[in-house]
């Protein structure tokens, strides 16, 4: 493989009780550091999420109420998980739109600040999608020539990313080997928060991506509507969302 490393990279993957980013908890975490001098590192924990898992998402990750009833909550994992990525970029599985919010969510609830300020993302299912358009198990049978057993365990489907992007570098010579290069190849759209609620429009601002203030830019809403912004706060919106609002709203006040 030949990542160009300046700082460690963590491949994870997130096993939940459901796909709503801001409502649901994470049943499983497992995280693959590899280092720029080439050592590596994995944990893996199953987490208590404090809510029912529904039956039809342990249909299909096959972990229950009863087999996570005794294990430490996100809360009490909140600060290893943390100390394990804070000097990280990230990388995953449709990380992009899924794992990274998840996780930025529940590390927000928790109490630690968390955000990609210094850091980059690279989502290999983007570099699988461009590519050749498949799902995780396809792409380990592409990539690596065998199939993926114990599909939707989270330390399975991490150790596959990692495998598939060793092999995404070796099939596709124009895939970038730096961090940043290659965090923009993986990158959907610009946008300000995870869930994409904030867009950074044409001209490099903010704007609001959904609702009646559609394509506006974040400043001249706050500025013509200011209970707006305590209406974002109260809604049921990502804490990462409202914590880039006020973010904006505070850089605002300290311009004028």
């Amino acid at each position: 493989m030949e990542l160009k490393l300046t700082k460690p990279i963590c491949f994870f993957d997130l096993e939940t009780t459901g796909i709503n980013v801001t409502n649901d908890r994470i049943v499983e975490i497992a995280i693959f550091k590899v280092y720029p001098n080439g050592n590596k590192e994995s944990k893996t924990w199953l987490v208590n999420p404090t809510i029912p898992i529904p039956a039809e998402t342990t249909a299909v990750h096959g972990i229950t109420d009863e087999k996570v009833a005794n294990e430490p909550t996100f809360a009490q994992l909140a600060s290893t998980v943390y100390n394990m990525i804070k000097d990280s970029d990230l990388a995953g599985f449709n990380s992009d739109r899924f794992d990274i919010p998840l996780l930025a969510e529940e590390l927000l609830r928790a109490g630690v600040d968390f955000d990609m300020k210094n850091r980059v993302a690279v989502d290999i299912q983007t570099i699988f999608h461009k590519k050749e358009e498949r799902t995780l198990s396809a792409a380990y049978k592409f990539y690596c020539g065998e199939t993926l057993e114990n599909a939707h365990s989270a330390e399975a489907d991490t150790m596959a990313t990692y495998e598939i992007l060793k092999s995404q570098l070796e099939r596709y010579e124009d895939l970038p080997r730096e961090m940043k290069s290659l965090s923009e190849y993986t990158t959907r759209k610009k946008t300000a928060d995870f869930a994409g609620f904030i867009v950074i429009d044409k001209d490099g601002e903010e704007a609001f991506s959904f609702g009646k203030h559609k394509g506006k830019k974040v400043n001249d809403v706050l500025d013509a509507e200011p209970g707006y912004f305590s209406w974002l706060q109260n809604a049921d919106f990502p804490l990462y969302t409202k914590k880039v609002l006020t973010a904006i709203k505070l850089r605002k006040l300290n311009t004028k």
